[in-house]
């Protein structure tokens, strides 16, 4: 129920370090990984709105205080954070390890065509 604060707060992170180093991101110094932040952005944005969508359809989020149908129940938030632990941290190193993989293949793909 709670799984998406985690890739959401990473999301976070990334557009505030895209939005502070658009120049430096955008010039021919920049590293490779560097290249590629706003592909990191887009991908933790994108699956952060799926997982709301997909929690309110489930109605583990609601509309009204206090949000999570967890914190409803004592104990909620041991259940909570457990559950940003074991399931919303391994999803965004995951994405995360994906997104290096596609800025590798993309930087030797557009080597290989500049050859």
């Amino acid at each position: 129920m709670a799984c998406f604060i985690v890739p959401m707060t990473q999301a976070v992170a990334t557009t505030v370090y895209r939005k502070l180093n658009a120049k430096k991101i955008d010039s021919s110094e920049s590293t490779l990984l560097m290249r590629h932040v706003p592909a990191l952005e887009k991908m933790l944005w994108g699956g952060t709105v799926m997982l709301i969508v997909d929690h309110i359809i489930n109605g583990e989020v609601t509309w009204q205080y206090p949000f999570f149908t967890a914190l409803t129940e004592a104990g909620g938030v041991n259940v909570m954070l457990r559950e940003m632990l074991t399931v919303g941290l391994p999803m965004s190193l995951v994405l995360t390890a994906v997104w290096v993989v596609y800025a590798l293949a993309k930087e030797r793909k557009n080597q290989t065509i500049n050859l």
